[in-house]
């Protein structure tokens, strides 16, 4: 199977519960702690919901008809700037290592520019180390501290990258 075999496309409402199911487990999967991460946001189970609004999107990876990852991006909270952050990418271990990483980086990053974004912001966590690594390839730049609120105080890896 090739990155040919997923397809990258913008979240319906018959997603949120595969969605919920694609975060959470990647985020136990890796350790990560539950609280103060997208496990707990109650963004996480009405995802299609969340990015309704102006200047936000989210897309999915599917698989077979099954969604398989996902990453959005939309306004950085609690900030006065036009950034945005770059939210909720997680894949299953089915869509890892086969480049849709970087593509979904790309689409996610042209959509911030069509949408006029100066600068993506994210935040993740130290032993998600796969992810810190692309987004350094990608031209993510270290942060000393966050930006905004996103309420995700236990990420303290910050990243930001002009669009």
């Amino acid at each position: 199977m090739t990155s040919k075999d997923f397809i990258i496309r913008e979240i319906e409402s018959k997603d949120n519960s595969e969605l919920a199911n694609v975060v959470r487990s990647v985020i136990v999967e890796m350790g990560a702690p539950k609280v103060g991460t997208a496990y707990e946001d109650k963004a996480t189970d009405q995802m299609f919901e969340n990015y309704q609004k102006e200047k936000a999107t989210y897309f999915v990876v599917e698989y077979n008809n099954k969604v398989v990852g996902g990453a959005g991006i939309a306004q950085l909270d609690n900030f006065e700037g036009n950034i945005c952050e770059l939210q909720k990418m997680y894949f299953l271990p089915i869509a890892r290592g086969k480049g849709l990483g970087s593509k979904l980086i790309s689409v996610c990053l042209d959509k911030a520019k069509e949408l006029g974004f100066e600068s993506c912001y994210l935040e993740t966590l130290p032993y998600m180390k796969d992810a810190v690594k692309l987004y350094k390839k990608y031209g993510f730049l270290s942060l000393d501290k966050p930006m905004g609120n996103t309420c995700h105080y236990a990420c303290n890896v910050w990243m930001i990258k002009k669009v």
